[in-house]
Formats: structure tokens, sequence, C-alpha cells
């Protein structure tokens, strides 16, 4: 097999990598008819089965507070991350506003809001007892104030509601240096006979961008690891039990989380309606008369930021997940922020993190561009080879093979050590796709000696497709000093790629195509390096001679530069000896 034939398949195997989400999307399923009763909504998500009594093994006798219901007020809740606004009905959440996250490159732009007023309708942060929405049907009061919470400090409030004979003790603790909230809920039993019930916790919240690069999904945890469903499957609904340790909505940069504490049997249901989606996660309660179970939950709502998630319950962290090859693109994603650590940009840290790549990499890459310069000398004599046996290609194929076997050439020598970074490759693209740190991160704020804003923001595409034009000139040249296929339908199909790449190219974030064209340039470089010392070096060829009396035999290198005719090899002694005996 011919090294252009292996480097034809791996591009084209990289390419239909890359360009599959792009140019096949999946089709979006068709709506799910609702209604606007914001109550049957949320009953129309719990299960319609009968909730089965299951005693609890944590009880205490409690007396029932002095309760005295209020109309719904706002709360606001101010931290150096976030401001909060909730509701004094039940504690729904009306608005998640990041400090430190804007809409737009303007700094003046308004700050991302995780919690929209369209999502209001699913109650996010809200509970529900036997598929009843308390905060529409309950009764509640509160107690208290805004709060605004300085570095280091913590504060909390206490929300109390009735509904169906129980009576629901909210209190929501919040910390400054963190996006967690964290819960504790005690539901008292205030008739004189035993209650069953399910209590559900709600978060909701719309997609966050309409970005195919960047899809907002469903995701759980549990025993078997992280898993994430599909629109498709939340439209029809979606339930899922044993063993949950935490569910959330999210896409790359941002997160939404409901995180239980302790063992718990708990069930998972996820809904995707009018493009809001749900999940509500529940537990079944049997109290007895005058005693309460208490629950102990934390919410986290905030970036995909590992310095905010490492400390978080249950393996909350796993829910920075890069893909396929996610093992790899952690360490790389790791170094890329200990890069900007001291450089305090982005594009610098991914060129530095792409040359240190390629330092790893460069013995392998040596041999790849030895080998495919070996075979580039070797392009006369294949011509030859398969002009004399174009009518028949198992011949030419044999000749071939027997020309690679005379000059110690491996025709895939030249791709194989491609293959073994291409996983490395395919990580840190998808590391660089899905890290929130690249979120507005500027490498070259304006166009140089312009005030034209450029690639302020590496999340985002190159708007004037610079970058992706010229990291197609730089796979055009590549291509150059590559040996040529001998057929001219591949070298057709490999000249026309570097023209498919550049459309492919230009949606794509800046930072993915600066880490694309950057190895690109190093890779010409190396090339050129390797080309430049060992160009004048002519191939080794090694024959097999056999001596007329014998059958051992001896290996005779000669020299052969590229498109050089091979000399003509003095006959030994030996050989001499045996033409004579046969002439007489």
């Amino acid at each position: 097999m011919e090294i252009h034939k292996v480097l034809i398949a791996v591009v084209l195997s990289l390419f239909v990598l890359v360009a599959w989400n792009l140019l096949f999307p999946p089709a979006p399923p068709p709506q799910r008819t609702t209604t606007d009763d914001p109550a049957v909504e949320q009953r129309a998500l719990m299960d319609e089965d009968k909730v089965p009594q299951i005693p609890s093994q944590e009880f205490f006798p409690g007396e029932v507070q002095e309760f005295r219901a209020v109309e719904g007020q706002r709360i606001i809740v101010e931290t150096p991350l976030y401001r909060a606004t909730l509701n004094s009905s039940g504690a729904v959440l009306e608005h998640f506003e990041l400090r430190k996250f804007r809409q737009t490159l303007d700094p003046d732009s308004p700050s991302i809001d995780l919690i929209t007023p369209r999502s209001l309708v699913k109650g996010p942060m809200g509970i529900s007892w036997n598929r009843i929405p308390t905060w529409l049907e309950g009764e509640w009061a509160f107690e208290g104030d805004d709060l605004v919470i300085g570095p280091g400090e913590e504060k909390s409030l206490t929300f109390m509601g009735r509904v169906n004979g129980i009576e629901i003790v909210r209190e929501l603790t919040f910390l400054a240096d963190t996006y967690e909230i964290r819960e504790n809920i005690n539901v008292i039993n205030t008739t004189e006979s035993v209650i069953s019930g399910q209590l559900t916790n709600i978060l909701a919240t719309p997609a966050f961008a309409e970005d195919r690069f960047n899809p907002t999904r469903v995701a759980y945890f549990d025993q078997r690891g992280l898993s994430h469903e599909k629109d498709k499957q939340l439209r029809e609904g979606f339930v899922h039990q044993n063993g949950l340790k935490w569910s959330g909505i999210g896409n790359h940069y941002f997160l939404l989380a409901f995180v239980p504490e302790g063992s718990r049997e708990l069930t998972l249901r996820a809904d995707l309606e009018n493009e809001i989606y749900q999940i509500a996660v529940s537990e079944n309660l049997y109290i007895d008369p005058g005693h309460a179970r208490t629950m102990i939950n934390t919410y986290y709502i905030g970036p995909k930021d590992r310095e905010y998630l490492r400390d978080s319950p249950a393996e909350l962290v796993r829910a920075i997940h890069y893909g396929w090859f996610n093992v790899v693109s952690k360490p790389l994603i790791i170094s890329l922020n200990y890069f900007h650590r001291y450089t305090g940009n982005y594009g610098i840290a991914i060129l530095l993190l792409t040359l240190v790549i390629k330092i790893i990499f460069w013995p392998l890459a040596q041999k790849s561009y030895k080998s495919m310069n070996q075979l580039k000398k070797l392009q006369p004599m294949m011509a030859k080879i398969r002009e004399k046996y174009k009518d028949d290609r198992q011949k030419m194929n044999q000749e071939m093979m027997r020309l690679y076997k005379t000059y110690k050439v491996n025709p895939a020598g030249g791709c194989l050590p491609i293959l073994v970074q291409i996983p490395v490759f395919i990580a840190l693209y998808q590391g660089l796709m899905g890290s929130v740190e690249l979120r507005h991160a500027s490498f070259i704020h304006y166009l140089p000696f312009t005030d034209i804003v450029w690639l302020a923001d590496l999340s985002a595409r190159d708007p004037f497709y610079i970058t992706p034009i010229i990291m197609g000139a730089t796979m055009f040249l590549q291509q150059k000093m590559a040996p040529a296929p001998g057929d001219p339908l591949q070298a057709k199909i490999m000249l026309f790629l570097p023209v498919v790449f550049i459309f492919i190219f230009i949606s794509f974030p800046s930072g993915l195509v600066l880490y694309w064209l950057t190895n690109n340039v190093l890779s010409i470089g190396q090339q050129w390096w390797v080309l430049r010392n060992a160009g004048n070096k002519p191939l080794v060829k090694v024959e097999q001679k056999g001596d007329a009396d014998s059958e051992e035999k001896t290996e005779v290198k000669t020299e052969v530069k590229a498109g050089q005719k091979e000399k003509p090899q003095k006959a030994s002694p030996a050989a001499k000896a045996g033409k004579k005996k046969k002439k007489k």
C-alpha cells in the first residue's frame, strides 16, 4: 500500500470526524403540544402511578412553628460571584446573574442570566408535593430581608410553606466564594394520621444559546458514570432511577445541577417543552403524625470551571467532560490554564501548548518526514513502473513492493507516526471547544495598526476569516512538500481538501483555528528542516547476489539519488568464474 493512500485515509477520517456535526446536524424532533396552565404542566411531568408508601428511616418529633402566610415578594441575594432573585412563595428562583460573565464583549453588556422569565412556568428551584406545585397552590411565610454577602461569608434564608397537611421548612445557605447553594429541608406532618407522598426538587432553564457546537443537554451521574440525554428523548419524557448521585442541565460553559446528600432512593424525570429544559428529582416519604423528615441537598448554578467544581460534593466536577478523548483532554486543558497563569493571554497559552505537544511528538514526526522524503526520491522509478504496468494492476503492485524492499522504504512509515498523534490532536480540539476559559478570552483584540476588533473572543469565529484562510494555505503548502500521489484523481482530491477545511473552519471558534494553524506552521518548519538535511543524501539500494556455486547471499549497497539512473554493477570475481564455466 502506497503512502498517499494511507495519507488520504487519515486525512479523510479526520475530516469526517471534524465535519460531521457541521454537515449533518440532527433534525429537531416535532414540538409536543402543551397547555398554558403551569399547574397542569407540572403535574404532567410527574408519574401518574400511585406513590408507594415507603417508611422513612429517620424520624424526630417536631413542633409546628408559628406560621403567617404572606404574599410573594422578591428577595435579592448578592455575592461577589452572582446576584440571585428569589420569590418568597416557595423560594422559586427568578433570576441568577453571573457577575463575571457578560452576554457580549462589551464590558457594559448585561450579565449572563441562567434563569430567565421564560422558565418561571416550570418553577426553577421550586418544590412539588404529590405532583402539586407548592409555589402555586401552597401558602408560604418568610421573615427576613435581602442579603449582601462579602468575601468569606455565608448567610441563610428560611422559607416556610403549607400544603395538604404538611409543613415545609426550607433553609437556603449562600456562600460568597462558591456557586453552591446549600439546602436543608424539613417536611413536617401536621395531621393526626400517617402521611405518604412524593417530594420533588425542580430545576429549569431555557437553552443557553443557539449554537450547534455548544448544545444544551440534560446530564446525570450514577454508579455507571456520566450520561447525557438527547433532545428527542427529552421531548418524549425521560425517567431514570438506581443510584442517582446528581443531575443537571448545562452546555460546555454553564451548569445548573441538583446534588442530593446521602444514600437515598431517588427518581430523575427530565423534560423539554417549549424549548425549556426541566429536571425533577423525586423522593417518596412516609411520615408519622408530629414527626418530620429531613433532607440535605446542594444546588450548583454557575460556570463549568474546575476551580469551583473540584470541591463540590458527589463528584460534580465530572460534569466537565470533553468527549471521546476526555482522559487526554483534561490534562491538556489543565496545562493550558497553567500557561495562562504566567502569560495572561489564552491565545499565547494555546501557542505554547501547541509547541510543547510538537516537541513531545518531534521524534515521531521526524521519522514520518524522513520516510516521506525517501518516497519522494523514489517517485521517478515509481512513475516508470506505473507506466510500464499500467494495464496490469497486480504486476504493478508487485513491482512497487519489490522497489520498496530493494531500497528498504516503508510506504506506511510516513503515516503511522501521524496516526499516534491523531488522538492528542482530537483531544485538544475537544478540550478547546468545551472550555469556559476561552469564552470572551482575547488573543489579538484589534487588527494591527487599526481599532477594528479582531480576535477578541477565542470562543467565537474569526470575524474576517483571516486565520481560516491562512490555515488552508499552510495545509496546501504541506501537501506540496509531501510526495505527490501517483493517481491524478487522488492528487486532485488532496489539493481540494484545504479548500474544504477552510469552509469548515470558517465557522469554528478562533481558538481552535489558532491551534490548528500553529500546528501546521510548526509541522512545515520541521518538514523543511528534514528536507534540508536529508535532501542531498542518496537512497541506499540493497541488492542480493548469489554465487554460481553457492546458495550463500551477500548484500551489496549502492547509492541512488532522486531521479538518477541506477549504475550498472560490476560482476564479482565469483560471478565471472561462473559465467566462464557456463561458456565452456
